[in-house]
């Protein structure tokens, strides 16, 4: 039977028989100091602020057959819903994909914005909002139509009958 008193009793001991200090204890192994992650952090702005002016916005071609002044009028187009943006935002539909009825319309258009598998979209019939009729005369004669996909499905921002004759 061992003394239990004379060993130190039930006071605190180290689990571990060599000494530690408590700075190295508190800090884990791998982990840079402050001032590594710092550096590193100003290291990683300094290369964006560099490679940034190489990132141009650039023509890809869409508006080559288009001149500037119907450029000019896409960019501008408006419904009551907001600015419809450019012709690159818009999608010409043919005229079996729309329908007028009593002075309102609706367009035949993807339910989804984007393709799955490289699979056609289902087409689903969504009803114009008399907002997003374009009232200006149509300068390209086609019938076109601005979808907005989201969470709730698609509705339309903008629409152009075609030649409004």
């Amino acid at each position: 039977m061992s003394n239990w008193i004379d060993s130190g009793g039930n006071e605190p001991r180290l689990c571990s028989v060599r000494p530690t200090n408590c700075e190295t204890q508190r800090r884990r192994i791998g982990r840079p100091t402050r001032w590594q992650s710092a550096a590193s952090l100003a290291c990683a702005l300094a290369l964006i602020a560099l490679i940034a002016p190489l990132g141009r916005a650039r023509d890809r071609g869409q508006f080559v057959n288009t001149s500037t002044e119907l450029k000019a009028w896409f960019d501008g187009l408006r419904s009551g819903k907001g600015p419809c943006c450019s012709d690159a935002d818009g999608s010409a539909i043919s005229d079996s994909d729309w329908e007028s009825k009593d002075g309102h319309y609706r367009v035949r258009i993807p339910r989804l914005g984007y393709v799955i598998e490289g699979r056609e979209q289902e087409l689903v019939w969504v009803d114009v909002p008399e907002e997003a009729v374009i009232s200006e005369p149509n300068r390209v004669g086609r019938t076109m139509v601005w979808p907005i996909y989201g969470y709730m499905g698609v509705t339309i921002r903008c629409f152009m009958p075609g030649s409004m004759t």
